[in-house]
């Protein structure tokens, strides 16, 4: 989805006079349309987080205001997967052990997709701060997928991801999704869950998975309630 000044500048809870002076300043992942400036949301959402800004809550109510079967965040990485002390030196060995390691389906090319991971963090960089990145594919609905699903791997060794503030990073959660609406839902609430004080604490000690899974439904259920609270009846 792309957004312009003002609603760029409603997200941030900033003026647009002050996205303007952040876009002359090269500060923000911006495009020219048509001689407009425009964002991805998602790619705002992003650099917000990783500089800690203080995001409304209710930027992320829409992301539980959807119809049809979408999975609860915790579901969605009990189905990808937790892995611990993974190995590899580079960006491309870590991206190659958690596309391997998820069971994404026989019909899943792991080289396209490695190429397609890849290609994206050349676009802009995936690292959200703290140690924390969420690599994603230039094309986010490219694969078959009965359910979306979330990997989430720990690094042996921290890896530059080219991060805002500088971090190498060392957890990485990869979303997988056939559709872009399943994915979109899913990145807009982990970029919420990513604001828990107790999950950053969590991951940052590698903490086990009953511990993190229980973070995310806490999260995931805090966040329901608050839209349940501004949604009339």
């Amino acid at each position: 989805m792309k957004l312009g000044i003002q609603e760029a500048a409603r997200l941030l809870s900033v003026s647009e006079k002050t996205v303007y002076r952040w876009v002359r300043g090269g500060l923000l992942p911006v495009y020219r349309v048509n001689g407009q400036y425009r964002f991805h949301r998602p790619e705002l959402l992003a650099w917000a987080i990783s500089r800690r800004m203080n995001v409304p809550e209710e930027v992320f109510h829409d992301s539980l205001r959807v119809t049809g079967v979408i999975p609860t965040l915790a579901e969605a990485v009990q189905r990808g997967g937790i892995f611990y002390r993974v190995q590899g030196g580079s960006k491309e060995d870590a991206l190659r052990f958690v596309i391997e390691a998820t069971r994404l389906g026989p019909q899943v090319e792991s080289g396209y997709l490695l190429n397609l991971m890849l290609a994206r963090e050349g676009v802009a960089p995936t690292a959200v701060g703290e140690g924390v990145a969420i690599p994603q594919l230039v094309y986010p609905n490219a694969l078959e997928l009965e359910c979306p699903m979330v990997t989430l791997a720990f690094l042996e060794d921290p890896i530059d991801f080219d991060s805002f503030d500088g971090k190498p990073v060392q957890v990485l959660f990869c979303l997988f999704s056939a559709s872009l609406r399943g994915y979109h839902i899913l990145l807009n609430r982990l970029y919420y869950a990513l604001r828990d004080p107790a999950l950053q604490q969590s991951l940052r000690k590698q903490a086990g998975r009953d511990e993190l899974l229980g973070h995310f439904a806490r999260i995931e259920s805090g966040l329901r309630k608050s839209v349940e609270a501004v949604t009339p009846d």
